[in-house]
């Protein structure tokens, strides 16, 4: 899988560069050891529970959606792995359900992504009507219809999407805490699917409509610029984030505020800004909406991304659980930031600014 290209890369890019073998050092003991338990636990588990989708996605009726159900797992199986951080933290049978709800809901995540954006027979009235797949998922409060191809694209998945549904809501039921973050998980996905509905619109279009949508939100994101806020939404960690509190014994409502404060849109739109950077490059091959490429010059892009990566912190370091979020963060930042993708396209000064941010 792509994973294991991108993770052998990147491994190999930390091993070759002093500066980045500088900072991994830094992480310390207690948080290279809770990488050596990622990489040895998590990783090979949510490898096995994508093993298993990408068999079920190739028995989809229609070569398109097959194709594209099977590039979802395969090209994109690193968003699952970094969805999965969090189980690094979690006792045996938690992590093992914690990875198997975020490997499915993830892939329906990455599933629908590529519907919208590769598939020309998809209509812009199917884009939301495709996420209620996700709102399903994790909304136990809801009758799914399953019916989410009502407005395209009129093709035959053989039940493939409804499975992934029925898999996330019949392995949350298990969570033992989740009508405590329900609320959020529905406010995230919502985020998620208005994104949806605007960024895959026409190139006239789509930065108007994201534009318009950012003006009507709430003071809280108000210090964002839209491409900041969109980004933010585009990011299933708040998910995430939300459904591994919920396996926590501890977790009161407080806590359930401050850590989805944390997570958006803060780790949020660092998480999904450090993708479109390391993908600038590709985006404007394709002529695709890119976030950073709407900052002015690549200085007020640093300078943006710096306070962004600081806001992040700080509010992570005001958790209870403090380290794990961190770890998090910092798994993260030096995945991107030592991508090979980096050094591909000579942003090291940029990203050398970045991974020094303490």
């Amino acid at each position: 899988m792509k994973l294991a290209r991108d993770l052998r890369a990147t491994l190999w890019s930390v091993v070759r560069r002093r500066d980045r073998l500088a900072h991994l050092g830094r992480l310390g003991p207690r948080k290279l050891g809770y990488l050596a338990r990622f990489l040895a636990h998590v990783i090979p588990q949510s490898v096995d529970e994508l093993a298993l989708l990408a068999r079920r996605a190739e028995r989809i009726p229609d070569a398109a959606l097959r194709e594209q159900a099977i590039s979802s797992i395969t090209e994109k199986a690193y968003h699952v792995q970094g969805g999965c951080v969090l189980a690094t933290f979690m006792n045996k049978q938690a992590a093992r359900r914690h990875i198997a709800i975020v490997c499915a809901l993830e892939t329906i995540y990455d599933y629908l992504d590529n519907l919208c954006d590769r598939l020309v027979d998809v209509p812009t009235a199917a884009y939301p009507t495709l996420h209620e797949a996700l709102l399903d998922a994790v909304d136990l409060t809801r009758t799914p219809t399953y019916d989410y191809y009502r407005h395209g694209p009129h093709r035959n998945d053989g039940g493939y999407l409804r499975s992934l549904v029925e898999d996330v809501r019949q392995a949350i039921r298990h969570v033992p805490y989740y009508e405590q973050v329900r609320q959020e998980l529905c406010t995230a996905v919502l985020l998620y699917r208005d994104l949806q509905s605007k960024k895959h619109l026409s190139k006239t279009t789509r930065e108007q409509q994201c534009q318009e949508w950012f003006t009507n939100r709430d003071r809280r994101f108000a210090h964002l610029r839209w491409y900041e806020f969109a980004a933010a939404c585009g990011s299933s960690l708040p998910v995430f984030a939300m459904l591994a509190l919920a396996e926590d014994d501890q977790i009161d409502a407080q806590i359930v505020a401050d850590t989805f404060e944390a997570y958006l849109p803060a780790i949020s739109g660092v998480h999904i800004m450090l993708d479109y950077f390391i993908d600038q490059a590709e985006d404007r091959e394709h002529d695709e909406l890119n976030f950073v490429a709407c900052y002015t010059d690549n200085a007020d892009a640093t300078e943006r991304l710096s306070m962004m990566m600081r806001d992040a912190l700080t509010l992570t370091r005001r958790l209870r659980t403090r380290e794990q979020h961190e770890f998090l963060l910092e798994a993260m930042r030096g995945f991107y930031l030592t991508h090979p993708k980096i050094f591909a396209q000579s942003l090291e000064a940029q990203s050398n600014t970045l991974l020094a941010i303490t």
